[in-house]
């Protein structure tokens, strides 16, 4: 088997295990995409939805208002 190229090499100076470590660590976070929100969509204050629609006419207008699974 043939050695890999190391992905990290300290070029001056004398690190210890603890600070290789640290350092590493910190390139893995900041090389982590984030993860994207996602918005909830809140129609609570949506002024929208609290204007009623036309009333329905006609034969059984009445209950077609009142209870709209009923016909």
């Amino acid at each position: 088997m043939s050695e890999r190229e190391p992905y990290l090499r300290i070029v001056r100076g004398d690190a210890t295990a603890e600070e290789i470590a640290a350092l590493v660590a910190a390139l893995a976070v900041r090389t982590t995409p984030e993860a994207k929100t996602v918005l909830r969509v809140n129609n609570w204050r949506n002024p929208a939805l609290r204007m009623r629609g036309a009333l329905p006419r006609g034969t059984g207008a009445w209950r077609a208002a009142f209870m709209p699974g009923h016909r």
